[in-house]
């Protein structure tokens, strides 16, 4: 192609999309458009270092960078609307024509319904958002996280850390049940009691006292009234898609995602997408799916924008074994792989303990891996995955990583 790509999103995914396209030998204009008035920056440690530390955002690229790449940069800017018939983007007075787009518009936060509109009662997802929670944060400050999934735990830790009495109120029995399923997610959560932070679960919100205005506190659906200077909704994000709703596009039933073909490729012509907003069939783990995870926006952001610049006999399929992190006070979650398995068992550890290693297996195979502070084993098991290892293999290497090494000649 040598037409202008269109990329919607200046997230990571977006970014790496721009700087694959450029790899891939793309020679044309390029147009990235974002709906914020930043550069694109790294989203993690919005949740985890920066509510706690007082550091400043990390940016993955310059203004000048982009320039450089030949970059059209408009901030600011949403899209508004996708036209395939006539190729242009609609955002604000501008439509942009295209030859290939890449939608890496990301998620938004999920909001509960009934929760007046108060002073207080804030969502985290931008750079704009992490800092007016961080302003508001301290010592002695009662701390009410709805939520107790990844966002809502590093937001809870995060507050704890800088001396907040933190509650996390869970709607599930178990948290973190769709991410890394009940074994692991009762494991992990123990981690909450064991550093301070309270966690209710099986939880309502019945209705959120207010004081002048303000969020004074939350009333659950037991009668139980906790104090709450700050209120924090981390109950997860949706798609970012309603922009396309009259562009034809294929959108997911469950919640608006963008259903795309092996090549990230969306069911209009020359239109691909990545990130958040993506399922796609992943030919590794044999499941359609849909991640919000960096490293996957990171991969997949750069597979859509080559695929979309390039000649179609020389696209190449996107498939992955999943991987994420996430920090809790001081300790580090990892997965690699799928939930979808017939068991899963601690090979190491378990719950209450420090460190641990679970295995998800499905038949025979080992289909995922959970890991507490064990940061060596996760990607040698990740390895494993992708080379569809059975579970016998990864216990042999375990315990081979377990064993000191022998001693020289």
């Amino acid at each position: 192609m040598t037409g202008r790509l269109v990329v919607v999103g200046a997230s990571l995914a977006g970014l790496r999309a721009v700087q694959s396209a450029r790899r891939a030998g793309h020679e044309g204009p390029i147009t990235l458009l974002g709906a914020e008035r930043h550069l694109p920056y790294d989203r993690p440690p919005l949740s985890k270092a920066y509510l706690g530390t007082g550091g400043e955002p990390d940016f993955f690229v310059t203004a000048q960078e982009l320039d450089e790449l030949g970059v059209e940069v408009l901030l600011s800017t949403p899209a508004e609307a996708l036209d395939p018939v006539r190729r242009v983007v609609a955002a604000g007075d501008d439509r942009i024509a295209y030859d290939a787009v890449v939608i890496a518009t990301g998620a938004a936060p999920r909001r509960l319904p009934d929760l007046p509109e108060l002073d207080g009662i804030v969502t985290l997802r931008t750079l704009d958002d992490a800092a007016a929670i961080r302003d508001r944060l301290g010592p002695d400050l009662d701390v009410v996280v709805v939520g107790a999934g990844f966002i809502g735990s590093e937001i809870a830790s995060s507050a704890s850390a800088v001396g907040g009495r933190v509650t996390l109120v869970e709607a599930a029995a178990v948290p973190l049940v769709r991410a890394v399923g009940e074994v692991v997610g009762a494991a992990v959560s123990t981690l909450h009691g064991r550093n301070g932070v309270r966690l209710v679960c099986d939880a309502r919100i019945a209705r959120v006292h207010a004081a002048s205005g303000r969020v004074a506190a939350v009333e659950l659906a037991s009668g139980e009234v906790i104090p709450a200077d700050l209120v924090v909704v981390g109950i997860g994000a949706a798609p970012a898609t309603q922009w396309l709703a009259q562009s034809g596009a294929a959108l997911h039933p469950a919640d608006g995602g963008l259903v795309c073909d092996e090549y990230l490729e969306t069911s209009l012509p020359d239109v691909y997408a990545a990130g958040d907003v993506t399922y796609w069939p992943n030919a590794v783990l044999d499941a359609t799916m849909r991640l919000e995870n960096w490293t996957n926006a990171a991969e997949q952001g750069g597979r859509a924008g080559a695929n979309a610049v390039l000649p179609r006999p020389s696209r190449t399929p996107y498939e992955t074994v999943p991987y994420f992190w996430s920090d809790w006070y001081d300790n580090r979650i990892q997965f690699v792989g799928g939930t979808a398995a017939d068991g899963v068992d601690f090979a190491e550890g378990g719950p209450g303990t420090e460190r641990f290693v679970a295995l998800y297996r499905s038949g025979d195979r080992l289909v995922g891996a959970a890991t507490l502070n064990e940061p060596r084993k996760i990607m040698k098991l990740r390895r494993l995955i992708g080379g569809r290892a059975g579970t016998g293999e990864a216990i042999a290497l375990l315990a081979s990583m377990a064993r000191p090494a022998a001693p020289g000649p």
